[in-house]
């Protein structure tokens, strides 16, 4: 029964040692790497080395910090320190993307203005690259800062295509994209590149006020998918101090445990289902 036992085991190991491995090194160089790639894309500069460090520090540093203190309880310890760890590395690319998010849709919301600046200029006589600097001039980060380095591009040498195809790389949304290839082809055909602009500015004034009706709309199915997610945990921790004795098998027994690593499963998927209905794209 043994070698059979050991056979199968091999086999299993032999099977999927590659997915595992693939499927760690992604989430752990693959985390780092994202995170670099998105930190240059907002101009934070940081080295690679510290990144690393910083993500070790917090996935297994953290996670062998609580599994020692976890111990002499080996399951518990072991269980813990691994989701730790898992979260060391997920969190930090999380953050990171919502910050990215964050700055692309406040340059979105710059872009009323900027435009509006671009098309008086145009309308006053100047070129586009022209009017991209008094864009830069009176307004703030980020709009500023990547039309200041579209400016510098093409004072580099590099056309204006490029250089605003660039941007739109960087700012991957729908009304940049509009907007990038807008001057791309009026620069080519010809045409009233301020009237375009004034359309554009019309088109995301109204694509905004739907947002912020649907986000009226959907904040208190959010808002109830975030406390019903919230209430076991806090149910735990309120057992954990009126009566330790009745939640201490969750924690003590290898049912407790598998019940418990069960709840979180299905409360993570629970809230990002919830998450995944309420959010409406526009």
């Amino acid at each position: 029964m043994i070698p059979l036992m050991s056979f199968c085991i091999f086999i299993v190991v032999y099977l999927w040692a590659d997915r595992v491995y693939s499927f760690l090194k992604g989430k752990s160089l693959g985390s780092r790497g994202e995170i670099i790639r998105l930190l240059d894309l907002m101009h934070v500069e940081v080295e690679e080395k510290k990144i690393t460090v910083l993500l070790l520090l917090l996935s297994l540093g953290l996670g062998t910090v609580f599994f020692l203190l976890l111990l002499p309880h080996l399951v518990p310890a072991f269980l813990v320190a691994a989701m730790v760890t898992v979260a060391g590395w997920t969190v930090p690319l999380a953050v990171v993307k919502m910050l990215y998010e964050k700055r692309c849709n406040l340059f979105v919301d710059q872009m009323v203005d900027g435009l509006t600046i671009m098309a008086n200029g145009i309308k006053s006589g100047l070129s586009v690259t022209q009017s991209m600097e008094r864009l830069v001039e009176n307004l703030g980060n980020p709009l500023s800062q990547e039309f200041s380095l579209v400016l510098s591009q093409i004072r580099l040498g590099r056309s204006v295509e490029e250089a605003l195809i660039e941007l739109g790389e960087r700012v991957p949304r729908p009304d940049v994209q509009m907007f990038v290839t807008s001057i791309n082809i009026l620069k080519e055909t010809g045409g009233n590149l301020a009237e375009t602009f004034t359309t554009i500015c019309t088109t995301i004034r109204e694509r905004q006020k739907i947002e912020k009706k649907i986000q009226a709309m959907t904040a208190q199915g959010l808002m109830q998918g975030i406390i019903i997610t919230l209430v076991p945990i806090a149910l735990i921790i309120v057992f954990m101090f009126v009566n330790p004795g009745y939640i201490t098998p969750m924690f003590n027994t290898t049912l407790g445990l598998i019940l418990l690593l069960a709840m979180f499963v299905l409360q993570i998927i629970g809230g990002v289902t919830i998450r995944k209905i309420v959010k409406i794209n526009v």
